[in-house]
């Protein structure tokens, strides 16, 4: 299935087995830039990999027969299908001793990588999703409006609407008073227009829930419109489009993805700079693995923030699910903790059970100064 929602994510990360340990798969199955024998290669080597790092495990004879038995499905289901497979990336969550398995097709190429662990890992999945806004690109002429909603690469036109307005008159077309009245009649059918076309878009905001809006309309007609938006609508106004109704949607879709990418960006730099402002005033802030892992232990994060591709080894309580970098017991409850292979990724997991928001930044950020991690907090430590 496709990786739409983070109720897919949340819901996978809830999958854990006391028994047998989880195969997490990732490839960049990417055509754009890979032959079909560059992919090959690639899945035989993760693959070899992955079995290397089964052999050097110290586990019980049933846990490392559900890896292996994961591995092996794997392998068969891609040297069958790899060749037909048309997304940039892939997914694999798999443990055959519970017979539990999700495969995820993904709008972005992840690294290729084999995590055996107690729990699917669900970080580069949060980290592609958080990248794709839905979004509305509402399009608008002289007669014609349509409206597609984009998503994770994929576009699809969700409503149109043609009016019946009248071509503007022709200078020396008609004369005095008369060139005036029609004038105004046409002025007040494009309104119309206007007003019917920004009634529907926030119809289809209640209806579709869409996070941004991209507008593409001629600057002329701007200024008109923006107006009859519903405040609602205005605030979910990103950015501007030089598409027109009329264009393909591949050609509409290239230039909302351009468009979201350069957002994103901006985004990402603003996020960190609050959280450094926060920092370094002495806020409600936290930043380094350690001071963001007890935070996020006590309940007091609100906005989690990570950088892309950072990840730590460290270690869980098995009884109370607290985090900590090196810590061999739980200052909590004394319990032995747990090795996980990546704590970053355990974190995540972490917030988003506590309802946090997640941000994930892309190096290189002011946030590298600060240990490549950090938080909001809800309240001053």
């Amino acid at each position: 299935m496709k990786l739409l929602s983070r109720d897919q994510i949340e819901s996978l990360s809830k999958f854990k087995s006391e028994n047998f340990l989880t195969t997490s798969f990732f490839l960049d199955t990417d055509k754009s830039r890979y032959t079909k024998k560059e992919l090959t290669v690639s899945l035989k080597n993760l693959l070899s990999r992955g079995k290397a790092q089964l052999e050097a495990m110290d586990l019980s004879k049933e846990k490392r027969d559900s890896l292996g038995k994961d591995l092996e499905k794997i392998s068969l289901t891609l040297s069958q299908g790899l060749g037909v497979y048309n997304f940039p990336g892939l997914a694999i969550f798999s443990c055959h001793g519970q017979n539990f398995r999700q495969e995820f097709n993904l709008p972005e190429a992840p690294r290729n990588r084999i995590i055996f662990d107690h729990n699917p890992y669900v970080r580069p999945l949060s980290a592609i999703l958080e990248e794709h806004n839905h979004i509305c690109a509402f399009l608008i002429e002289h007669r014609e409006a349509r409206w597609y909603d984009i998503f994770a690469g994929d576009i699809a036109l969700i409503e149109s609407l043609t009016s019946d307005v009248p071509s503007k008159v022709k200078e020396g077309g008609w004369g005095g008073t008369e060139q005036k009245r029609i004038e105004r009649h046409v002025a007040a059918r494009l309104r119309d227009h206007f007003k019917n076309a920004a009634r529907r878009t926030f119809d289809l905001l209640k209806k579709n829930q869409f996070e941004w809006l991209f507008l593409g309309c001629p600057d002329g007609y701007f200024s008109e419109l923006e107006p009859l938006l519903h405040p609602y609508l205005k605030s979910r106004l990103k950015g501007r489009l030089k598409s027109k109704p009329a264009d393909s949607p591949d050609k509409i879709l290239r230039e909302a993805v351009e468009l979201r990418k350069d957002l994103k960006k901006t985004e990402e730099n603003e996020l960190v700079l609050k959280l450094v402002t926060e920092l370094e005033k002495g806020g409600r802030g936290v930043s380094g693995l350690k001071p963001t892992l007890q935070s996020l232990n006590r309940g007091g994060v609100q906005i989690l923030v990570v950088t892309r591709s950072f990840s730590k080894e460290g270690r869980i309580c098995p009884q109370e699910k607290l985090l900590y970098v090196d810590e061999l017991r739980c200052p909590s409850c004394q319990r032995k903790t747990k090795a996980v292979v990546d704590v970053i990724d355990e974190a995540v997991e972490l917030a988003m059970d506590k309802k946090c928001q997640v941000k994930h930044v892309t190096a290189p950020t002011r946030l590298d100064r600060y240990g490549k991690i950090g938080a909001f907090l809800r309240y001053k430590d």
